[in-house]
């Protein structure tokens, strides 16, 4: 790209607003030296390294590169042998940490949340130089001074040069207070003159001071005497002072040493931290002013939603869409003097150097951009007094140097098109220059006032027109841009609404020729259809907006309803477990009484005791009344009867009748658990005679009606362990000590499976295996406790 074309449209400027956000000369640097690229893959990299920067800002808040210092003249000096003073080691020293930091700082970032591949690959390559960093933060203060810990013998020589100090400043003091000196002197003051310590004598006292005389005043008035009595101090002061500087000079020497032993790590960290700083930059530029980077195109399409030119206030600036590529080759701007026509064209041509530079553009995130393999731009009035060339020569001189560089690939940029001589011939020439470069395959936008322009545009197949919009009411541009509308003349209107009379403007409107009235009209007439489409499609945006937050918020509360509604549903689930819960203690309590008494006293077990603690059994289980479901509602007027297999929805589990207590309240057996529940908390499943059950506990009285034996064969061992439960309580009740479980031989799996349940059984004290006469291993005696 030409300097001419960077300079028209103002890329410079756009380039010291990123360099605004750079935190060292190195980015500076890196930004000035940055041109746009026509190489899809070069553009392709600094745009991705752009959008990982924007990233970056992102998850962090804010990056700080402070520290980086533009160290590459002081490791040159060094790598030629040359000694670098405190300063410079301490700007090499801030410059590698700052590298390390930026590294540490994407290591912490988890790459599951932020991949940044080109970033990390850039810090990953960062040289630690840890033990320089260290060394020279070691030997040197944060004010440039080297530090006594630098060494030992620095140390020593510094401690030396205090103590001579001392004893100087003590004799002098000493002499400063003898009455017989003090009439002598100017001041009662100690001072320095060529690094010796002198007092301030009067000039007619000389010859009474005895010492060296180093100064006078302008006056004469007072001599700066060294007393006798310090001049061998501060000899020593001198000695002391200048083996202090061979030793900082050799500790400087060291440090520079370790500098030049790590010339080309440290250079590859400057290259890396200015490409970073670089890229921060921009990141921080596309914040700040609400860019964003653009999708490549490869088909020359060119789409920009919003487009705002950088250099204009952000509260003034008006955007523009701009689309052109597969069915728009060249557009052609019309309109109003002062309308935006120019900026519209900037923007375009100023948003491809920004894209090829790898820079942010202000524009929404749905924008495109081609590569170009130039951008060429005839811009401005460009006339020459000193090349005796008017506004016309200046631009043609301009068109023909670019004519000569465009190809297929190419952006041009036109502004007022064959302006500055003869309106028909200049149309007619504008008209040529247009057909040639969309011929030679460039794109082309282009701005006129020229009418055949127009008409060039709406009959041109892979052209289109365009124009900033004017309101009449006001007499003032709106400077939107609409593309696919010509421009339209407005000053007949102008004119009517300044005050010109009717009369003179109906006159003016018949000098002009019927083709340019048609066109008008068709001006007029697009104009009004698009504003109408452009109303429409707002108050169409405006609903869709409204409909999705009313949808948004219908989907927000149907969500917090099935929220509610599961909160809901759980606690009533672990309240239901809880009354279980307390129901199966509180039966467990019960049948444990029932057997304490039974042992006690298995004759004396009255009827009303049994009678009371049933009551107390059926109590145990709360009257539950839960929204039923259709099913159950359905199935609600069936009768149930001893035996049905129902369904108990409060409790999801199912059970069995064992007793009608009444039309509406029924004994179920749920497990080892019987249960008074209402008809309607049942629902029938099936009409299944069950095994042979005792009515009630209160029947369960006596031995004969309690067999001492139970028959399991043919039963699954899960069937055989319900009924061994059920009958070992009974059995406990009728006071028995010892039954019998007849499980067969078999397989021996239900042998198993009914003695692994007997290991834990509450009434079991013992078990064995039949014997002889018993019926051997198919049977199994169970000795009760």
């Amino acid at each position: 790209m030409s300097d001419w074309t960077q300079k028209t449209l103002e890329f410079m400027e756009v380039k010291e607003m990123i360099k605004y956000y750079s935190s060292s000369d190195l980015g500076k640097s890196l930004i000035d030296d940055t041109e746009p690229s026509d190489d899809w893959e070069e553009v392709s990299e600094r745009l991705y390294i752009t959008s990982e920067g924007i990233e970056l800002l992102r998850l962090k808040g804010d990056v700080t590169l402070g520290g980086i210092r533009d160290i590459r003249s002081f490791v040159r000096r060094a790598e030629i042998g040359g000694l670098l003073n405190e300063a410079e080691l301490l700007d090499i020293g801030s410059t590698i940490h700052a590298g390390r930091k930026i590294k540490a700082m994407l290591r912490q970032l988890d790459v599951e949340i932020a991949s940044l591949p080109r970033l990390r690959g850039l810090t990953e390559q960062i040289e630690s130089l840890e033990h320089i960093d260290t060394e020279i933060a070691n030997s040197v203060d944060e004010q440039g001074f080297v530090r006594d810990s630098a060494s030992s013998e620095l140390r020593r020589v510094r401690q030396a040069i205090g103590t001579i100090r001392s004893r100087i400043q003590s004799t002098l003091n000493n002499l400063l207070r003898n009455s017989n000196t003090q009439k002598m002197l100017q001041e009662s003051i100690i001072t320095q003159r060529y690094d010796r310590y002198v007092i301030p004598v009067k000039a007619e006292y000389r010859g009474s001071f005895h010492g060296i005389v180093h100064d006078q005043s302008s006056s004469g008035a007072t001599l700066f005497i060294e007393p006798e009595a310090v001049v061998q101090l501060n000899n020593q002061l001198r000695e002391q002072e200048l083996a202090e500087e061979r030793e900082v000079e050799k500790i400087l020497y060291q440090l520079t040493q370790m500098i030049a032993e790590s010339v080309e790590p440290l250079r590859l960290n400057l290259d890396i931290l200015a490409q970073l700083d670089f890229t921060v930059a921009k990141a921080q530029f596309a914040r700040a002013v609400k860019a964003v980077v653009p999708k490549l195109s490869q088909d020359r399409t060119l789409v920009l939603k919003k487009a705002r030119h950088p250099l204009i206030a952000k509260d003034t600036v008006v955007p523009i869409d701009v689309e052109m590529g597969q069915a728009h080759q060249a557009v052609i701007i019309t309109g109003p003097n002062t309308g935006g026509k120019t900026v519209s064209l900037k923007t375009i041509g100023l948003f491809a150097l920004m894209t090829q530079s790898g820079f942010p553009i202000l524009a929404e995130e749905e924008s495109q951009m081609p590569i170009y393999s130039g951008v060429f731009a005839d811009i401005g009035d460009e006339q020459s007094i000193e090349q005796s060339l008017s506004t016309f020569s200046s631009h043609m001189t301009n068109i023909i140097r670019i004519l000569g560089k465009i190809d297929h690939e190419s952006l041009v940029l036109f502004d007022e098109l064959g302006a500055g001589t003869d309106p028909t011939e200049g149309a007619a020439l504008a008209i040529s220059i247009l057909e040639h470069c969309i011929g030679m395959g460039a794109a082309v936008v282009a701005t006129t006032h020229y009418s055949e322009l127009k008409l060039f545009a709406h009959t041109h197949s892979r052209t289109v027109n365009a124009s900033v919009e004017f309101d009449v009411e006001t007499l003032r541009p709106t400077y939107r841009l609409l593309i696919g509308v010509p421009g339209k003349s407005n000053a007949f209107a102008i004119s009517k609404r300044l005050g010109l009379p009717i009369y003179l403007i109906e006159d003016a409107k018949s000098h002009i020729s019927s083709d340019d009235n048609r066109l008008e009209e068709m001006i007029t007439t697009l104009t009004s259809e698009r504003k109408a489409t452009e109303d429409a499609r707002m108050d169409a945006d405006r609903l869709r907006t409204e409909a999705e937050e009313m949808h948004q918020g219908l989907e927000a509360k149907l969500q917090a309803w099935e929220e509610e509604k599961a909160q809901i549903r759980e606690k009533a689930r672990l309240e239901a477990r809880q009354i279980i819960s307390n129901a199966e203690r509180e039966a467990d309590e019960v049948l444990k009484q029932l057997r304490e008494w039974a042992k006690a006293r298995p004759q004396e077990l009255k009827e009303h005791k049994l009678i009371e603690t049933r009551k107390r059994l059926g109590n145990a289980v709360p009257d539950l009344e839960l929204h039923r479901s259709a099913t159950i509602k359905k199935k609600s007027n069936e009768k149930l009867v001893v035996g049905d297999e129902v369904f108990v929805a409060s409790l999801s589990q199912k059970g069995a009748i064992v007793e009608v207590l009444s039309d509406k309240e029924f004994q179920v057996q749920i497990g080892a658990l019987k249960m008074k529940l209402k008809r309607g908390q049942l629902e029938k499943r099936e009409s299944k005679p069950q095994p042979q059950q005792p009515k009630s506990t209160s029947s369960i009285s006596r031995k004969a009606d309690v067999r001492p034996e139970l028959d399991l064969r043919g039963h699954l061992v899960e069937e055989a362990i319900m009924e061994i439960d059920r009958y070992l309580d009974h059995a406990v009740l009728a006071g028995y000590k010892q039954v019998h479980l007849i499980h067969g031989k078999g397989t021996g799996a239900l042998r198993t499976g009914v003695q692994q349940f007997l290991r834990s059984h509450r009434n079991v004290k013992s078990f064995r295996l039949g014997s002889m006469g018993e019926g051997g291993s198919g049977v199994t005696v169970v000795e009760i406790q």
